[in-house]
């Protein structure tokens, strides 16, 4: 295994281990927060020194940094608890998880062409040792043609680095020289060839304050084609404003406050307030949850099954098809949401795909058609909404179609990206311009009602109480400022 230079240091990775989101401002910035950490390899081939320059591909467009914080493991690691994480870690210096977005597709969720690329993981210039540093005071910045672009701190990190360690040594040795990734705040977006991106990590607040230096990247045009051996590069606009990172820049999204907020209130509150802004059909209709009285909050991953035709099955319902595609990029947070047309008369979904779901941290399923497998689907953590129980297989009914298209379920239209709530009352749709606005109302909303309510319990009459007049109003503003 070849030796990688970092200022007079040699370190040899046998492994470089990255984080997906790890920054609470990146898992706003994506609308979703992990419950826990989640990972992806690149190979060592990857790594470049500064100075380097990455050629973008030809024929694509969305090329992304990614300033990081890189840990070098010191030491062989196994089973360690979150506390002595952080004790297997030699150094730390900066790298860039540049990514190529157009490639997304091709990897279904692996990363390895978007990210493993040759100088994909630049590293350095320096080392940073330990014994020097307390980790929750490190920065990390990034420029672009000598502008701040990217600045956060460890205190914002969802997944300290000891609990990043342990995590990962709970089935593998981390060997001396092996890199951990451990995530990028917002910030990251696209460069185009002839830019120059910079990354530094130090510790302003440890003595003499040690820093990597900065770690510089040029973009370069490549001028050679992907041959037809292979996936070649495609574009949506999802993958478009993933890469720009501009959800939260540009758009609403379901911040974990919101997130939060959303967790206390029912869905009949929430109903009455879409209401009031002039939206009747946002309920979904029909289902059964397989696990009452637990909440669902998430944003909608969707996916659409035309009725079976022979041909059609074919074609579509054999092999990596939209529904194990879908499955396999559902991220933090999100729903599944599947369009069966309300027919039950076979299974939408199964126990191995609902496991999958559940592993990549979806927040549930919804689907306005039959389930197989019941009991083990009831038996996940996450909720599985559903028409009811059908032995059948899904090529009974139904052909895999697309998915993140704007889809028909319960009698409901969902647009990816839309909010879901389910309770035991059921399930509505809220827009995402909407959700931060309703979520607040609702919460008012059920203020007043604790208020009415006991009022009620008082023997007061529900004549101008419910809803309140003017006299009430006053009074419950009042008792408001009371509490």
């Amino acid at each position: 295994m070849s030796e990688f230079p970092l200022s007079g240091s040699a370190i040899r990775p046998g492994k470089i281990i990255a984080v997906h989101l790890n920054y609470r401002s990146r898992a706003e910035q994506r609308g979703r927060t992990p419950a826990q950490p989640s990972y992806f390899f690149k190979p060592s081939s990857s790594l470049a020194v500064s100075g380097s320059e990455l050629e973008r591909p030809a024929g694509t467009e969305l090329l992304a940094f990614e300033g990081e914080i890189a840990l070098i493991i010191g030491r062989p690691t196994r089973r360690v608890a979150p506390e002595e994480g952080w004790a297997a870690v030699e150094a730390v210096t900066a790298a860039n998880d540049f990514g190529l977005y157009d490639l997304r597709a091709a990897d279904r969720g692996s990363n390895v062409r978007s990210k493993g690329g040759d100088g994909f993981t630049p590293l350095g210039p320096g080392l940073i040792p330990v014994a020097e540093i307390d980790p929750a005071s490190l920065r990390i910045r990034t420029w672009v043609d000598g502008r701040l672009v990217q600045e956060a701190t460890t205190e914002e990190l969802l997944f300290p680095f000891g609990r990043l360690v342990a995590d990962l040594s709970q089935l593998m040795t981390l060997e001396p020289g092996d890199i951990i990734l451990t995530g990028t705040p917002a910030g990251s977006t696209v460069v185009e060839p002839g830019q120059t991106v910079e990354v530094e990590v130090d510790a302003p607040s440890a003595p003499g304050a040690p820093s990597s230096g900065r770690l510089v990247t040029r973009i370069t045009q490549g001028t050679l084609t992907f041959g037809d051996f292979g996936a070649k590069p495609s574009i949506d606009e999802t993958q478009r404003a993933e890469a720009y990172g501009t959800p939260a820049a540009d758009g609403p999204s379901l911040t974990q406050e919101v997130r939060a907020q959303l967790a206390t209130v029912t869905t009949a509150t929430l109903s009455s307030q879409l209401r009031k802004r002039g939206l009747d059909n946002v309920s979904i209709d029909g289902l059964t949850s397989t696990k009452p009285g637990t909440k669902l909050v998430g944003t909608a991953k969707t996916l659409r099954y035309l009725p079976n035709r022979e041909d059609l099955f074919a074609s579509h319902g054999g092999g990596y098809n939209a529904q194990k595609r879908a499955i396999d990029a559902v991220g933090e947070g999100e729903v599944v949401v599947i369009e069966a047309r309300g027919e039950r008369g076979s299974g939408t979904v199964g126990d191995v795909l609902a496991l999958r779901a559940q592993v990549r941290g979806a927040a549930g399923i919804v689907t306005d058609g039959g389930v197989r497998d019941i009991a083990a689907v009831a038996s996940l953590d996450i909720p599985t909404y559903h028409g009811g129980a059908h032995p059948a297989v899904l090529g009974r009914r139904h052909v895999p179609w697309e998915a993140d298209v704007a889809i028909a379920c319960g009698g409901a239209t969902v647009l990816p990206g839309d909010v879901i709530v389910g309770d035991d009352d059921g399930l509505v749709v809220i827009p995402i311009a909407l959700v931060a606005e309703v979520a607040a109302a609702a919460i008012e909303q059920e203020r007043e009602e604790e208020y009415v309510a006991e009022q009620v319990a008082a023997g007061e009459k529900i004549d101008g109480l419910f809803p309140m007049n003017e006299a009430w109003t006053e009074r419950y503003r009042a008792w408001r400022e009371q509490q």
